[in-house]
């Protein structure tokens, strides 16, 4: 059983950034302003030239963390650091691509070494998670599942077997920030409720604290990506207090 349960203990504010971008030194520090801020979890992005469910922001974040020459071993060794002070869940944010050409046995070993509690791979369906599956179960890392604007009969399906968290897609399409979300929000929660205990998060679009506070009064947490990067867009090397104001400020919201 991964360590994802306790993020939570009360509304949870999951913080995501892309590892590497500017560079994997300051992504460490980034992570632990979060971390020192109120976030209960956090979401790592593995940077991939393909990142097909993000928008431009996360994209551009990925194209800057590879030219600065990022690769899979120094996000492992960036999880070990940040494992020597932290305990807060780690969850990885990967496409398929990278998890195969490293092997599929061999990454998932190397998570449960470094401390990594949790895989979302969004290019990846519900139908095949088998081929992780046996990994990450021998591993004890969880496969998270994504559950987006869809019919009941396809929530039951993947919130029967769902782990860790649900991630709660707010809107079809790609990441990044949005001025209003449209979705039956609430439809979704209910019906994923209906079929499963584990904690559902809602994300894709949230950025503001009057949007956390409402959506985190829907679900258990909110999962807040396209926002931060940005920060990390507009400050580079300094966006350290950046960081910090804007992740307690929407941890704060969450807790009203």
């Amino acid at each position: 059983m991964s360590n994802i349960k306790s993020a939570f203990k009360e509304k949870a504010f999951i913080g995501f950034l892309t590892a590497g971008d500017p560079s994997i030194e300051k992504s460490e520090q980034f992570i632990i302003k979060m971390i020192e801020a109120g976030a209960d979890l956090i979401e790592i992005g593995i940077p991939f030239s393909d990142p097909i469910a993000e928008g431009p922001v996360i994209q551009a974040a990925n194209v800057r963390a590879l030219s600065a020459g990022t690769k899979l071993k120094d996000i492992f060794e960036l999880v070990v650091k940040i494992r020597k002070k932290y305990d807060t869940p780690i969850v990885f944010l990967t496409y398929l691509n990278p998890v195969f050409k490293y092997g599929a046995d061999r990454f998932f070993k190397k998570c449960s070494e470094t401390g990594v509690d949790g895989i979302i791979i969004p290019d990846m369906p519900y139908e095949e998670k088998d081929e992780v599956k046996e990994y990450a179960k021998a591993n004890n890392v969880d496969v998270i599942s994504l559950i987006a604007p869809t019919s009941e009969q396809r929530i039951k399906l993947i919130a029967q077997e769902a782990e860790g968290y649900i991630y709660i897609v707010s809107s079809m399409g790609v990441t990044g920030m949005r001025s209003e979300i449209k979705t039956d929000l609430e439809s979704i929660v209910e019906a994923v409720r209906k079929y499963s205990s584990v904690p559902a998060a809602i994300g894709f679009g949230i950025n503001t604290p009057e949007q956390a506070e409402k959506y985190a009064k829907l679900a258990d947490g909110v999962i807040v990506g396209s926002a931060i990067v940005k920060i990390i867009a507009e400050h580079g090397e300094n966006a350290d207090d950046y960081i910090y104001d804007y992740v307690k400020s929407m941890k704060e919201a969450v807790k009203k």
